[in-house]
């Protein structure tokens, strides 16, 4: 999974990045103009029960890619190679992450000069249109100035004048109405509009404690318009209390009143985003979470470990996570007969811990 965050200058979007990857790219050399590019783990607290239980040689969590985006300036020319350079390394990424601004500082001046996060996702949004509608434009004319104009090509034509039309009139390609064949034949247009977004709003201290920020009405209705989920957070201060000793930690968080940490929360909603689950394998060697496609069958998953898993199939051997951990021990789950032989059709669920049996 990979997310790339998303946004205005001094957003603090390089803030919330260093958050997620527990890097520091004040130190990591970072160009300004340049995508940093970094892997958070996805803390589960179902991986460190269980490797509790089995005290393996490594404890391996669900992984997020994440990518902190040069940041958009609404005053830079679209042909710029700034802008060309932000469009091209969103395109990369499965899933956006609008960080919008709602602290304010004596010290970080904004570029539009007052604190409105509705206004901003807006913009960013509108440019991402601008530039699907632009792709859209020059595919058409590369077409047309061919030689031979094919079948295939008309149908592409009449396709992506369709896509112009609903984005002139203000739709996006995620919400367009078209089959499951049509959005498979513009999977390859790497649509920015078509990609899964959520809003991270950066608040400070108050703002936290108080529930409240700028404009909150109008960007609550501005995403539920766009189908865009809102989460709050205090990034600055999660990223000092990151820092602390571990017995330090935990009294900032008790304080602050977060209840779980910053990547937590937004790996959650992205998993919901992009309809993804995590089920378990357990050992003494290892015990792994691994991220899948919500209605995966058990083959599929299979070959998420290793492509002669799934190749040499023969039976996933299935204990719901809520059955360990109310018997506390497998042999317990085996005796309640709480252990199943599953089939390679086997919907795989949340949190199943799953021992694959193949022969290749």
């Amino acid at each position: 999974m990979k997310i790339g965050l998303i946004g205005l200058n001094q957003t603090g979007k390089t803030t919330l990045f260093d958050l997620l990857t527990g890097r520091d790219s004040s130190e990591a050399g970072s160009s300004k103009g340049t995508a940093n590019m970094g892997v958070g783990s996805v803390p589960d607290e179902r991986v460190d029960f269980l490797s509790g239980i089995f005290k393996p040689k490594k404890t391996t969590y669900a992984k997020i890619e994440i990518t902190d985006v040069a940041g958009f300036s609404v005053s830079q020319d679209a042909g710029s190679s700034a802008a060309v350079t932000f469009l091209n390394d969103v395109r990369n990424c499965d899933a956006l992450v609008h960080v919008l601004r709602a602290f304010d500082s004596d010290t970080v001046t904004h570029e539009l000069e007052t604190i409105d996060p509705a206004r901003d996702l807006e913009a960013v949004e509108t440019e991402m249109l601008f530039a699907d509608l632009d792709m859209i434009e020059k595919r058409i004319a590369r077409i047309n100035a061919g030689k031979k104009i094919t079948k295939e090509n008309s149908d592409e034509i009449k396709m992506l004048e369709r896509c112009s039309h609903w984005l002139v009139n203000g739709g996006t390609m995620r919400d367009m109405d078209m089959s499951d064949d049509e959005r498979l034949g513009i999977r390859g247009y790497s649509f920015l509009t078509e990609k899964p977004r959520m809003a991270v709003v950066n608040v400070d201290e108050d703002q936290w404690s108080s529930g409240e920020y700028p404009n909150k009405e109008a960007l609550s209705e501005l995403c539920a318009g766009l189908n865009i989920p809102i989460i709050a957070l205090c990034v600055e201060i999660e990223l000092e209390i990151s820092r602390l000793p571990e017995e330090d930690k935990l009294l900032f968080i008790e304080d602050m009143g977060i209840t779980q940490s910053g990547i937590e929360t937004l790996a959650k909603a992205a998993y919901g985003l992009l309809g993804l689950i995590s089920f378990i394998t357990v050992g003494d060697d290892e015990v792994r979470a691994w991220t899948i496609d919500e209605g995966t069958m058990a083959r599929k998953a299979a070959g998420k470990i290793h492509t002669d898993i799934e190749r040499g199939f023969i039976r996933a051997e299935v204990v719901k996570f809520e059955s360990i951990n109310e018997l506390g021990t497998m042999a317990k789950v085996k005796e309640k007969g709480l252990f199943r032989l599953e089939g390679k059709e086997y919907v795989v669920l949340d949190g199943d811990i799953i021992q694959f049996r193949f022969n290749v």
